[in-house]
């Protein structure tokens, strides 16, 4: 009998703004290390605002783990030049892969865009300069939920991912979601234009009602009103709303492996106690 094949596993951590931070950094990566993930990324703040912390955040890790790094790279607030000297930098570090992105501005994804003089409007632009350049494996962004800028025309993110397909880039990670048959209705209209591109589905394990709708805000994601009921239920009990929260990733994952997602990528907030439980309840804790 057929098995559906366990996807791969990975984290995603933010550069910490100091000390303290970089402190719980480290502790919540010790505390994933025996779930032995497939790839660790690090991020930009906004509008690239840790761009310096990102490049030594992600050469630590490398330096300390051995795990694969995957390192965030936005179009904001940098000219070509600029870039390519970033590009340098991970090359210098030992970092391979990359996620290219267009990134936020400063004032989030609603605000208006700033074209940098000399610099990129678009992350097709920077996956076609890290492919020129090679020696990187480079991953985009994909949205279940549409992309904010694309003002719900779903086959306009659809084209934009295959371009980037076109031009070199090798695999997806998606925005956080909450339902998995958005997952799946991206995944299968790129495939019904000939994609290749594997999606690595992005889970926000909720911890912290007010967080969540902050991150909603600013994402442009629409949380589903089932699951905001079942949060503002037990919104003044933070053990409850962080059980509740890994119950749901939990289901949700489920779904997702059931379609055979090719991965599994959390967003941790650089914390990890949610992650874990999540991976114990789906077997994949790696001990």
């Amino acid at each position: 009998m057929a098995t559906t094949p366990l996807p791969t596993f990975s984290v995603e951590f933010f550069p910490p703004k100091d000390a303290a931070g970089e402190e719980r950094l480290w502790d919540a990566m010790s505390e994933l290390a025996h779930l032995r993930p497939d790839f660790i990324s690090v991020t930009y703040g906004a509008g690239g605002s840790t761009r310096d912390r990102t490049v030594r955040i992600t050469k630590e890790i490398t330096d300390h783990t051995g795990i694969s790094t995957v390192a965030h790279l936005t179009c904001v607030g940098s000219t070509r030049e600029e870039l390519a000297e970033i590009l340098n930098q991970y090359q210098g570090a030992g970092i391979s892969s990359i996620l290219a992105l267009r990134g936020d501005p400063v004032g989030g994804p609603s605000a208006p865009w700033q074209t940098t003089p000399g610099g990129f409007d678009h992350a097709d632009q920077l996956v076609e300069l890290a492919i020129a350049r090679g020696g990187f494996r480079v991953g985009v962004a994909a949205f279940p939920d549409g992309h904010p800028a694309s003002s719900g025309d779903f086959a306009r993110d659809v084209d934009v991912l295959l371009r980037k397909e076109e031009l070199g880039a090798t695999f997806a990670t998606t925005q956080f979601f909450f339902e998995a048959s958005h997952w799946i209705a991206l995944r299968d209209k790129l495939a019904a234009r000939g994609s290749n591109l594997p999606i690595i589905a992005g889970i926000l394990p909720v911890t912290n009602v007010k967080q969540l709708h902050r991150m909603s805000e600013l994402s442009g994601v629409e949380l589903p009103a089932a699951m905001v009921s079942q949060f503002n239920a037990v919104a003044e009990s933070p053990d409850d709303v962080k059980k509740l929260g890994v119950e749901l990733a939990t289901k949700l994952c489920e779904e997702l492996i059931a379609a055979e997602v090719p991965g599994l990528h959390f967003y941790t907030m650089n914390a990890s106690h949610a992650t874990v439980d999540i991976a114990a309840n789906l077997g994949l804790d790696r001990r």
